[in-house]
Order: C-alpha cells, then structure tokens, then sequence
C-alpha cells in the first residue's frame, strides 16, 4: 500500500515545497518519501516474517539456531534497506573510520545516541558487513515498532524499561546476553539512554553533580555533544563478559533526525555523515574504575564529534586529563 500511494505522498510534498519556497532542496518531499520507505519496509518486513513462520513450523523445522540465523539474516536485510534508502532520498554522504576493525565478534558494542536512526547505523555498518548477529539493548517503548515487535523477540535481545521498580531485574536481562557469545556475535547497547539534547544533557549533569563521583561529574561537565553514560548496563555487561573486547561506534550527522521537526525540515538533507569505530582489547580495561574509564572514552568521543562536525555546542567547561 505505501508503494501504491507513494507517487501521491511525493506530489503532496513537492506543492508544499514549493508553495514555501523549499523546492530546489524537496524537504517535505523527501520526509514523505522516507515515510513511505518505512512502511513500506514494515509491510515487507511483516510479510517476511509471516513466511518465515509458515516455512518452519513456527520455528520448530531446522531447530532454534537455523530460525535465529534466519530472523537475523531478514533484521540485517530490513536494516540494510532502511539505511539505504534513507542515504539517497537525503543525499547523504558517508565517511567512516576505522569499520575493517570488526571482523568477527565476540564484542561488546557501545554507541552513541543521537537519534532513532542510530537503531539501523549499527547493523548497516557493523552487522551486515560481517554478517553477525547483534544482541541488541534497546528501550520497551519500541515495541510499537511492527517488525521489532515481531523479529525483534524471535532473537536474542532484551526490551527494557528504563525506570520504576523491579530494575534489578531488568540488567540481569542485559547482563544476561553476554552469555554464549561467539565469533558471529556482538552485543550492542547505547549507555546514554536517551537521545541527546542540550536539555537532557543540563539535567543529566545536574543529577550526576549531584549524586557523584565528583570525578565523574568533573568529567561529564566537559561533554558538548553526548549525555554522560548511565552505567548500570554497561558495567554489568564488562562484568559478565570478562575478557571480551568493547568496540566504540561514534558518529555525526544524523543529529538532524532527532526530533520530528528538524527532520521535516530538512536537516538531514545534503548532510555528511561521519561514522568511526574505535576497538578496545580487554587486556586494557581496567578492573577497578570500570566507570571512570567509559566516562574518559565518552570524553574522547564528544572531542571527536565536534573536530568531525566543526561545530561546538555548549561551553566545553572542565575537561579532566588525570
């Protein structure tokens, strides 16, 4: 359905660009060709799930790991498209650094969040070159998403809720998917947690000054372009894979699809986007202030995105160097 009415979704947009102006650069135009990319990657994606499930019994046919090769192999299809897609309606560009260093797992994988973009950056770079499987950390309210509402619980990922009681329970979930790792898988958590703003990142400060270590506050209060990393989740994923080593995915340029209306207007249009990925042996990651070594790492990824973007956001404050 949304291929039939695309042509209808692309007219609409290209009157309204051009009754405000907007025609040479198609704002509009291209958001309402994305819409119709996703959902038409939702239908193709229900669809293939659906068949998957009719072709193996629900699973059963060919034992639990085929049905998860194969639920992976349709997540790292539907991610692949997506991103794609999204690059040529928005004539991005693409610099990466770094990418030949995952070759094969086991790892830990961290990313930065700066937009819901990010759920596809991972695969598209990482995931699919090397055909491994993501064990993702993402947030329960995706659920509303049909496909990961449907693959995304055939695999092994953990939904979480992010606050109220019964937490504890929730990073043994996390902790839980470092188990049984192997060369063809990875997991992948965002220890922001939530998309960064100026606003958050005040708040997020706030607290942190607030509630210490003073030497992590005295790190954070540095940052321009990330939010501190909240670190249940990822400290119970270094101590339940012991010996595995943690990739970073830093990036730039997707901030533009942060909000509803930035993305409606345009920013993402023509943008560069700049991707690195940073290897960390686990011979290097200290025992002790595990903490303190992820706010350090965070700090050299908001200098990174701001020499790799030429933009600063905020006052740099105090950067600590000890």
């Amino acid at each position: 359905m949304a291929f039939v009415t695309a042509p209808l979704w692309a007219t609409a947009g290209f009157v309204w660009d051009a009754l405000t102006g907007a025609a040479r650069r198609r704002p509009r135009t291209r958001a309402l060709a994305f819409f119709a990319l996703y959902l038409g990657c939702e239908a193709a994606g229900i669809l293939a799930a659906t068949g998957l499930w009719i072709v193996t019994l629900g699973g059963r046919a060919g034992g639990p790991g085929r049905w998860i090769e194969l639920n992976a192999a349709l997540q790292r299809r539907w991610a692949d498209a997506l991103f794609s897609g999204s690059l040529r309606l928005f004539s991005m560009r693409v610099s990466t650094e770094g990418l030949d260093l995952a070759q094969g797992g086991p790892f830990l994988l961290f990313v930065r969040h700066a937009s819901l973009a990010d759920t596809v950056l991972a695969a598209a770079f990482v995931a699919n070159p090397g055909h491994l499987l993501l064990r993702y950390v993402l947030k329960r309210e995706l659920l509303w998403d049909p496909c990961l509402d449907i693959v995304g619980r055939r695999l092994p990922n953990a939904f979480v809720k992010r606050r109220g009681p019964g937490l504890d329970a929730e990073v043994a979930a996390i902790a839980g998917l470092a188990r049984g790792l192997d060369a063809r898988s990875a997991v992948l958590i965002y220890p922001e947690g939530k998309r960064f703003s100026d606003q958050r990142r005040a708040a997020a400060l706030a607290a942190l000054e607030e509630k210490g270590p003073d030497d992590l506050a005295t790190i954070a209060r540095g940052y321009r372009n990330v939010l501190p990393p909240r670190l249940r989740g990822p400290l119970a994923l270094l101590d339940a894979a012991q010996g595995i080593d943690v990739f970073l995915l830093e990036h730039t340029g997707f901030e533009g699809a942060a909000t509803l209306p930035q993305f409606w207007h345009g920013a993402l249009v023509g943008r560069t986007l700049h991707v690195r990925l940073r290897r960390f042996p686990a011979s290097a990651i200290p025992a002790d202030g595990r903490d303190r070594w992820l706010f350090e790492r965070w700090a050299e990824m908001d200098d990174w995105i701001s020499e790799a973007s030429g933009t600063t956001t905020a006052d740099p404050g105090v950067r600590s160097d000890a």
